[in-house]
């Protein structure tokens, strides 16, 4: 696009772009500056750059308003379509095809112009929920396409007074709270939506942008709907009741399936020959004016706080240079290392009785995930009940093939061999748990010593990890010795098979009495499928104790696994808190990776990250400086 001026002639088909920006050579250079200080990420360091925040109440035309401008389809639908804030950064780019991509939730999805809609739909349903809340995370969306005016704006949820079925009974409070935040900085340029059928004055968007800009100097008003009601428009926005500062736009909102450059044509007409329309300036209306005034407000803006940003990129500037200066100093000597080292381990160990074996959190009282005794307490809990809901006591009688004997150690191991895999999982998981606590505790107490923590991390990783191998083998043992035969020497197995087997006599007898009835009560096990069992009533004592053998045996077999399990657990922690990983990190720390006792002089990794973003920001300021410092050097130059 060229430096001069370019006139919108609506009834000209050279203009299918929705929009055509007009650009002259001083604001170009502004909104360079504002793009480059936006790659820069200078948002990162707490400054910010001039935003235009969209706001109005629900139906005032917000998301029209916006989709003439970006000349693109947002959601649209009954109550709040907008439930996340929006920010939409609208690129002029010379591209052959539009490229519109989303970001929110450390992701990029790329999309198109016939499915940015859903796209939209599906990311804010992914941040706010499949319902009709709202959700203060944002949602940026880059349009870059040739026409489209450089603008970055933030579209908000339309202003809604009364809940309505699947809201929370405080969405207006919610949606107040988001907008104030996005209008209250004195960098956002507020554009407040107005329905032409509605009293300005009566608009709880407007009182909310008059708390925050009471003389109106960065508040800019579109008007919509203005087809709808011309009655009285001309003096509605003459007289200004409202105080808005920066003026008003009258539009026409899209109509049905017409095209952008349709819509634009109609807009033309409306207000070139409505004989109540025609009567406002040509210099406040229509979608065009609206883009050029917004270019033309957001470069103003910037260039008024240009001194601010200055004097906030200094200030950061000082303030990282000072925190470098307060980094922790590194250790000088090897004496120093073997103090720190052997302090390091003992608080390390320290911790983890605590935490793993007396249950006590005093140091970590607000982490739950570190109030170990109770987490594996509630994990054994859930093995627990995991193990007993697989096989709860069946609602089927079977009927055995062969003599009584061979068939319990059958159906017996098919049991034990369909839950042989809940075992290693709790292993496992306990394992994992295990280790991410003790290397948070390790990581904690040798935050400031870099190359310890690399070798401790290592170690506890290589521990846990044998420790692990040594639980499978050792539950897998387990498992294999339950199949193999049936013992025990329990006296619960006889009482609960005597009280189970005091239903059998009541049992054939109901099965019996109705050849037909396909399920019998059983005490214990409810309703009991049978019809299974009516062509052979002769086994039918036999299959009920066999049933009956099993379900107490099971018993048996389920609390030996979970006892064992957690005797062992117990006593496998109680070993590497108490020797096992003390000597797994001096093992390390003198091997050849380790590198010895001085390598615990050098630098933490958290440090060193701290020190190396440091950095980062202050190369960023730096260059935010300097790409201020060079638009300023243009503003002054033009000006003399």
């Amino acid at each position: 696009m060229g430096e001069e001026t370019i006139a919108f002639d609506p009834s000209c088909k050279a203009n299918a772009a929705p929009i055509v920006s007009s650009y002259n050579k001083h604001i170009r250079p502004v909104l360079d500056a504002v793009e480059d200080l936006r790659r820069l990420n200078i948002t990162k360091e707490g400054i910010q750059l001039p935003s235009i925040v969209v706001v109005g109440d629900q139906s005032s035309g917000k998301s029209s308003v916006l989709e003439s401008l970006a000349g693109i389809s947002l959601p649209r639908g009954q109550g709040i379509c907008t439930r996340v804030p929006l920010i939409m950064r609208l690129q002029n780019h010379s591209l052959d095809k539009p490229e519109l991509f989303l970001e929110y939730n450390d992701k990029t999805v790329f999309t198109d112009e016939a499915h940015v809609s859903d796209a939209i739909r599906i990311a804010t349903d992914e941040l706010a929920g499949h319902g009709k809340g709202i959700s203060n995370t944002p949602l940026t969306l880059v349009v870059k396409k040739n026409g489209v005016p450089d603008l970055t704006m933030v579209d908000l949820p339309g202003i809604t007074r009364v809940p309505v079925r699947g809201q929370p009974e405080d969405i207006h409070d919610q949606i107040v709270s988001i907008i104030m935040e996005y209008i209250r900085p004195e960098e956002s340029i507020i554009l407040n939506v107005l329905a032409a059928t509605v009293d300005f004055s009566t608009c709880e968007s407007i009182r909310m942008s008059q708390t925050v800009d009471r003389t109106g100097e960065r508040t800019l008003a579109v008007v919509t709907k203005a087809d709808k009601a011309p009655e009285g428009l001309h003096e509605k926005v003459t007289v200004d009741d409202v105080n808005i500062g920066l003026g008003y736009v009258c539009v026409r909102n899209r109509i049905g399936d017409e095209s952008y450059e349709e819509a634009r044509i109609e807009e033309a007409k409306l207000f070139r020959t409505h004989p109540l329309l025609s009567k406002i300036d040509k210099s406040i209306v229509g979608i065009p004016v609206l883009a050029q005034k917004l270019v033309q407000i957001q470069a103003t803006s910037i260039s008024k706080i240009l001194p601010e940003i200055v004097k906030k990129i200094n200030d950061k500037l000082n303030s990282h240079h000072s925190e470098l200066d307060k980094l922790p100093k590194s250790l000088t000597s090897v004496v120093d290392a073997l103090s720190a080292f052997m302090r390091i381990i003992w608080l390390a160990k320290e911790s983890l009785r605590k935490i793993l074996v007396r249950g006590e959190f005093d140091e970590y009282p607000d982490d739950n995930n570190m109030h170990c005794k109770a987490r594996l307490v509630d994990m054994l809990d859930h093995y627990s009940n995991d193990l007993h809901k697989c096989f709860r006591r069946s609602q089927v009688v079977g009927l055995p093939n062969f003599m009584p004997r061979p068939a319990f150690l059958t159906l017996l191991q098919n049991k034990v061999k369909q839950i042989s895999s809940m075992p290693i999982e709790f292993i496992d998981n306990v394992w994992d748990y295990l280790e991410d606590v003790v290397v948070a505790v390790l990581m904690r107490h040798s935050e400031h010593y870099g190359q310890l923590q690399t070798s401790a991390r290592r170690a506890g990783q290589s521990i846990i990890a044998k420790m692990k191998d040594s639980s499978m083998k050792y539950v897998k043992q387990v498992v294999e010795m339950e199949k193999l035969t049936d013992y025990t020497c329990n006296p619960e197995y006889l009482s609960e098979y005597n009280k189970l087997m005091a239903n059998q006599n009541e049992f054939i007898k109901n099965v019996l009495a109705d050849e037909y009835k396909p399920l019998v009560e059983l005490e214990g096990f409810g309703n009991v499928d049978v019809r299974h069992l009516w062509h052979h009533r002769t086994l039918l004592p036999q299959a009920f104790d066999l049933k009956m053998r099993l379900t107490a045996y099971w018993r048996i077999v389920l609390r030996r696994l979970i006892d064992s399990t957690a005797l062992h657990l117990q006593f496998s922690i109680f070993n590497l808190v108490d020797k096992d990983l003390e000597d797994e990190i001096v093992k390390d720390m003198m091997s050849p990776s380790g590198g010895g006792i001085e390598k615990v002089l050098e630098e933490a990794s958290s440090v060193a990250m701290k020190r190396d973003n440091l950095n980062k920001s202050i190369e960023v300021l730096r260059g935010s400086k300097n790409v201020v410092a060079n638009l300023m050097d243009k503003i002054y130059n033009h000006n003399n």
